[in-house]
């Protein structure tokens, strides 16, 4: 079924424009073809259409549909992350995966792997300077920008659904997130639970909390 997206470029479009975005990053001896991205773009965009359709965004869904614009920041960073990720859950190569992630990085600053799973229902705020590790992420996953997502000796963090890292938030190590939860700007979580519909403040030694009792206000 062919997903109900207002698109800025047309399916063909999409694949060359990616395509030649590649090629101006890495002009290596193994340029990137359309005919690379097509097995993975019905796939991707149906994501994309599942993830943009629950955001309450007049740039994300106009009402009936959602809205896909290649010159949209936020969009392009998701989409490319979806991209990657598809084509990596298809069994792409390590390359095409690879180019795709630092494609990402080099537009956006944002570091997200390609094999790191992120729910199907997510939004990337201006994410400039944010890492998303391989955590255990659920849906209506909020990243704002200079967010930090990662180990610590090696166990990655946990988040229930719901849950809004504002910027400079960082979740480390053995932490489990609730649900309804919001990490506070510049606020340090290491190897410490949270519990559901909570608002977290500060650093190890010097946390506060607070009820959080509304829904983050961007979701359908």
């Amino acid at each position: 079924m062919t997903p109900r997206i207002t698109m800025s470029l047309t399916e063909a479009q999409l694949a060359e424009h990616v395509a030649r975005q590649l090629n101006n990053l890495v002009p290596d001896p193994r340029p990137v073809t359309p005919d690379d991205l097509r097995p993975a773009l019905p796939e991707a965009l149906a994501r994309l259409e599942h993830c943009f359709g629950h955001v309450d965004n007049k740039y994300f869904f106009d009402g009936s549909s959602a809205v896909f614009s290649h010159l949209h920041g936020d969009q392009w960073a998701m989409w490319l992350y979806l991209l990657s990720n598809t084509l990596f859950r298809q069994g792409a190569g390590a390359d095409l995966c690879s180019k795709l992630f630092l494609l990402n990085k080099a537009l956006h600053g944002c570091d997200i792997f390609y094999e790191v799973a992120l729910p199907s229902v997510f939004l990337l705020v201006h994410p400039l300077g944010t890492v998303l590790g391989r955590g255990e992420y659920s849906d209506f996953f909020v990243s704002y920008q200079r967010v930090g997502v990662g180990s610590n000796h090696d166990v990655y963090p946990r988040f229930g659904s719901h849950v809004t890292l504002r910027p400079g938030a960082s979740v480390l190590g053995k932490s489990s997130v609730g649900t309804h939860c919001q990490i506070a700007a510049d606020t340090l979580v290491i190897d410490r639970d949270i519990a559901d519909n909570t608002t977290i403040m500060g650093r190890p030694g010097s946390y506060r909390n607070r009820a959080n009792p509304s829904p983050y206000p961007l979701w359908r």
